[in-house]
């Protein structure tokens, strides 16, 4: 807002650089932490292919970098192809996030792709410890299919996070740098979702940077600073345009700054990793890498 409460025109506000698409709620895992409570139940919402394009061509339109398309599972939605040579034609670098757990060949070709990179995350080298987590036998296929992407060198991004005390998350983690995963993030669970087990809504859990020229859309058009401040509704990018919620979401931007600016005495750099909930950490990366690099969220 202008110091006499009126909206501020968009050429004042920082540029928007980064947006996370949430493509579906519908995942075939059903993760103990999931900030999204995603799960089998899920589904795609209200938003079509058709309105997910004018999402982008705004995002672009808007200085937008990156996008990562998200969930539930994201390989899940039939238009995912579609959407990532969309974004890619405009310019956007593009970042799936997926559990990895059924990547069908068409797929593996999109990720392919010249400006697309994966995500993905682990949990434990013990099947039955990663399995734990996510409420269903999916470590032997993820795990089979991260050494996949790194087989046909597809940029890889994994985000390793402690959910119980007994997993051994550390142990993930070595694991994935001998099988030659070059970026491994760090993390504890989050009273976020279907972690908060009851409990409101708490700026303390986000990671620091939901202020940082970011968006997040859901699958029913609700748009949030970040995917994990979902308590924080802008608005609706099937009711108006991603130019007017960018404007919109500087009155929430500022607040959470100002939160963020008490709570937290190291920023993390933004060439550090990928965003997760957490306060700043020597381990613990917290910013979405906008520009050519990694953008994205841990689950």
């Amino acid at each position: 807002m202008g110091r006499d409460g009126e909206r501020l025109p968009i050429e004042e506000i920082e540029p928007l650089r980064f947006v996370w698409c949430e493509l579906t709620s519908l995942c075939n895992l059903a993760c103990r932490h999931c900030y999204a409570d995603s799960g089998p139940y899920g589904n795609h919402g209200t938003m079509t292919v058709l309105d997910w394009c004018c999402v982008l061509e705004e995002a672009a339109a808007l200085g937008a970098l990156d996008v990562q398309f998200i969930g539930g599972e994201p390989t899940l939605h039939p238009g995912l192809p579609a959407l990532v040579r969309h974004a890619l034609g405009l310019g956007l670098q593009v970042e799936v996030f997926s559990n990895l757990v059924k990547v069908r060949e068409p797929l593996w070709e999109t990720f392919q792709l010249p400006g697309v990179r994966l995500a993905t995350s682990y949990y434990s080298p013990d099947p039955s410890e990663h399995d734990m987590v996510t409420g269903r036998h999916s470590h032997d296929q993820t795990l089979a299919n991260i050494r996949e992407a790194v087989q046909r060198n597809i940029p890889l991004r994994v985000g390793v996070i402690q959910v119980e005390d007994r997993q051994r998350a550390r142990g993930a983690v070595d694991e994935l740098k001998a099988l030659g995963v070059a970026k491994v993030d760090f993390d504890v669970r989050r009273a976020v979702g279907r972690s908060a087990r009851g409990m409101a809504p708490d700026v303390g859990q986000l990671c620091g940077h939901c202020a940082d020229g970011s968006l997040a859309v859901s699958p029913n058009g609700e748009v949030w600073p970040c995917v994990f401040s979902r308590w924080l509704i802008i608005g609706n990018a099937r009711e108006c345009s991603l130019a007017e919620l960018h404007v919109r979401a500087q009155p929430a931007r500022t607040e959470l700054a100002s939160a963020f600016a008490d709570r937290i005495s190291r920023r993390c750099s933004p060439d550090d990793g990928g965003c997760t909930p957490a306060p700043c950490e020597p381990i613990i990366t917290c910013s979405p890498q906008k520009g050519s690099s990694i953008a994205g969220a841990a689950q």
